[in-house]
């Protein structure tokens, strides 16, 4: 099985702009991102999806494997779908570009259920922190027992009607690997309502009955949206170096 990690680069990001190149710990974050994939051993191979000319000069010049992409793109998705018309593979995973604390582990908990054969897409799930429930920005899923998904969404479910205080939350984590016909599938699709009423990409899936698996991880990480993000991965990157 050829497992292809892309990463999506977008120089244009909305809520931190030119993210992938602000630097962390003397590095832009587009390396560390970069660096981590490569240390995963399922890969087959990783490639790098850009948008832009600066990003892509960027990648040259450190002789990382890049592939220009359309800007008009809407999201990462569609970013993996492109690389997926020029570059084969069985298995096409989207490493967030704003993921520099990935490890091997959350790539082999992510591959795991593909040894079932009527898996189309899997992502994953860490157990939700206290202060993480309540935040919006923190995505909860809920799952079947077998790990099919059931709904995701910013609100805190599943909702403790009696406020028991044990129920488990998970987070989700943005990593995603499909089959090959399941991103050719996806990328056919149309925005679905709820999708568009959480603003969660992955709810297309969910509402045209494609099979989501979720894996749970014991390692969190930190996507990097805000300058406070920035700030704590630069610490976390610190303390490691």
């Amino acid at each position: 099985m050829t497992v292809l990690g892309v990463i999506p680069a977008r120089l244009a990001s909305t809520r931190l702009p030119r993210k992938v190149l602000r630097e962390i710990a003397g590095q832009p974050l587009l390396h560390w991102v970069y660096q981590a994939a490569r240390r995963c051993p399922e890969f087959t191979d990783v490639v790098i999806a850009v948008d832009s000319p600066e990003v892509a000069a960027l990648c040259e010049s450190r002789g990382w494997p890049f592939r220009m992409t359309s800007p008009e793109l809407p999201s990462g998705t569609d970013r993996l779908h492109a690389i997926a018309q020029e570059l084969p593979a069985d298995i096409y995973v989207n490493v967030q570009g704003d993921e520099p604390l990935l490890r091997p582990d959350h790539i082999s908990a992510l591959l795991a259920p593909f040894a079932q054969s009527h898996v189309d897409v899997t992502t994953l799930k860490v157990l939700c922190t206290p202060e993480n429930i309540a935040n919006p920005n923190a995505v909860k899923v809920v799952t079947a027992r077998d790990g099919r998904a059931l709904y995701f969404s910013r609100a805190a479910i599943p909702f403790d009607r009696d406020a028991t205080g044990s129920v488990p939350y998970f987070k989700h984590l943005g990593l995603y690997a499909y089959r090959a016909a399941a991103l050719k599938a996806f990328a056919s699709l149309a925005p679905s309502p709820l999708e568009l009423t959480e603003r969660l990409e992955q709810l297309r899936l969910l509402e045209n009955g494609l099979a989501l698996y979720v894996s749970e991880t014991a390692h969190d990480t930190v996507g990097v949206d805000t300058e406070d993000d920035l700030r704590r991965v630069e610490s976390l990157l610190a303390a490691q170096i």
